[in-house]
């Protein structure tokens, strides 16, 4: 039994980050390198603050962990030291802990008991860290592949080899069906490779796992777009089963702002996967932030990435702007109360090494250097937002505008949805009106044979809700080749656990 006065004698303690001005010169994690079996003692201890409370929220799909991760069980494993036993609690469910260990927000934490009275408590359990060593212990050990006992004979294609994909595709191998992934880039992982910076998530830490599953029998295919490369009658000849993990990649813009088509404004995801194709070796990035000044336009992830990352180019200056307001530093319970995740001002790694938060701002317009068509400053607003009662954003000037230098910008306002792509109108399948496919109960996206999951079905969504995603969806795929499935289903289409449908 876990100690249930634990949290008062232990303190909390996140794992030590490398200093600032060492860690913006290198691309490696920001977290000190440490070997795993060094840091478990500490981490046992903090394992200890888990009181094993009677209604753990924290693997709450609702508000928690949408994989189901049985933390307080692996928590006490850990407590203990039986660190085997709790990567066996671990990977029960959930693929990939090595990857959610680093970059997932951890809406676990946020869901813990301990962060009701913070001040009283001293604050969650470091879920989040007890599962990056776990995984890490257990990846030192040796990760063995695990084996079908059967072979059912029937082929799946899953397309798309991010963290949904690759998560519905481990299922099914072991599962016992003949699974190929097909990927259209030149590597394997999806976001995880091109989207997500090496300095969060070293792509050695995804290899290690691809390992795992070559060696477990699923085959890959990169280079390849469905729908073109192989034609979707091929793919119908084929296979048994289509999984679409395609994501949702088509970036939000807005080319009505004046001077928007000028030189040296860019869609973040593309300064990112242009900088990620950098570190694994592809030659020297087109769109560098090296002696620039640069402003990103956006308040979420996606701009703290592109934060980080112009901080190691060696930007000359870096500023993000937020079309919303400050909000609190700690959880306003009015407007979200515990356990729901709270709206507050977050500090990523990137923001603690430097650069200028803007928020209440808008973009007015791009303003261009005389006669050569490139960006040399940005003309910005202050504004207030509302919503009226249908939903949609009101946003309102509040004062003067003024010019910011910048001949750099970065989009970094979100996702509209999945990308147009041959694919979809081929197989049968169409985007609903928020841009995304739509699955039944059981995860068919509306043509016989062809399930969805993942952000293709969620939109932009966190690494965690794609794995579960993918866990269900091979579930689906499983009971449809083989009429029953032995496999876990965390999540339903409709974001519910299955036992309160």
């Amino acid at each position: 039994m876990a100690d249930p006065k634990g949290f008062l004698t232990t303190p909390k303690r996140e794992a030590q980050r490398r200093p600032v001005d060492e860690r913006i010169t290198d691309w490696r994690e920001v977290y000190v390198r440490e070997h795993p079996r060094r840091s478990a003692e500490e981490v046992s201890e903090q394992a200890g603050r888990c009181m094993d409370c009677g209604i753990p929220f924290c693997h709450s799909g609702a508000v928690g962990c949408p994989l189901g991760n049985l933390i307080p069980e692996w928590n006490d494993l850990a407590r203990r030291g039986r660190w085997p036993a709790a990567a066996d609690r671990l990977h029960a469910t959930n693929n990939f802990p090595e990857v959610t260990g680093r970059i997932c927000p951890a809406p676990c934490e946020a869901a813990c008991v301990l962060s009701i009275a913070e001040d009283a408590t001293g604050g969650s359990v470091t879920i989040k860290r007890i599962e990056r060593t776990i995984a890490d212990l257990a990846i030192v050990a040796g990760i063995e592949p695990q084996f079908p006992e059967i072979s059912t004979g029937r082929r799946v294609a899953v397309v798309g080899s991010g963290p949904a994909g690759l998560a519905a595709a481990q299922q099914l191998t072991r599962a016992g069906h003949d699974v190929t992934v097909y990927e259209r880039d030149d590597r394997l992982g999806g976001l995880l490779r091109y989207g997500i910076p090496e300095y969060k998530l070293e792509k050695a830490v995804v290899d290690q796992r691809l390992a795992q599953m070559r060696a477990e029998g699923t085959h890959f295919r990169t280079e390849c777009e469905v729908g073109v490369d192989l034609t979707v009658e091929q793919l119908r000849a084929q296979f048994d089963a289509v999984v679409l993990a395609v994501g949702a990649l088509r970036a939000r813009d807005d080319r009505d702002l004046p001077g928007r088509d000028l030189d040296g404004i860019h869609l973040a995801m593309t300064y990112l996967v242009a900088s990620n194709h950098e570190c694994e070796g592809d030659g020297p990035t087109p769109i560098s932030a090296r002696g620039r000044h640069v402003v990103i336009i956006g308040g979420g992830d996606t701009a703290a990435d592109c934060l980080g990352t112009a901080h190691r180019q060696g930007a000359a200056s870096v500023t993000q702007l937020d079309l919303y307001p400050r909000p609190p530093v700690r959880r306003d319970e009015q407007l979200t109360p515990w356990p729901t995740w709270p709206l507050i001002l977050r500090v990523t790694p990137a923001h603690a090494e430097g650069g200028v938060r803007r928020h209440a701002v808008a973009v007015r317009r791009f303003l261009a250097e005389p006669r050569r068509g490139h960006l040399r400053a940005i003309e910005l607003v202050p504004v207030s937002v509302r919503k009226d009662d249908d939903g949609a954003r009101e946003v309102t000037e509040t004062g003067e505008p003024w010019q910011l230098d910048c001949d750099l910008a970065l989009l970094a306002i979100g996702f509209a949805g999945v990308e147009h792509m041959p694919l979809l109108g081929g197989i049968g399948v169409a985007l609903n009106r928020d841009g995304v496919l739509d699955c039944d109960p059981r995860w068919g996206a509306g043509a016989p044979g062809v399930f969805a999951c993942g952000d293709a079905h969620r939109g932009a969504s966190l690494v965690v809700w794609a794995i579960a995603e993918g866990r269900a969806a091979a579930r689906a795929v499983d009971e449809y080749l083989a009429g029953d499935s032995d496999l876990p289903a965390p999540v339903t289409p409709d974001c519910l656990p299955l036992t309160a449908r």
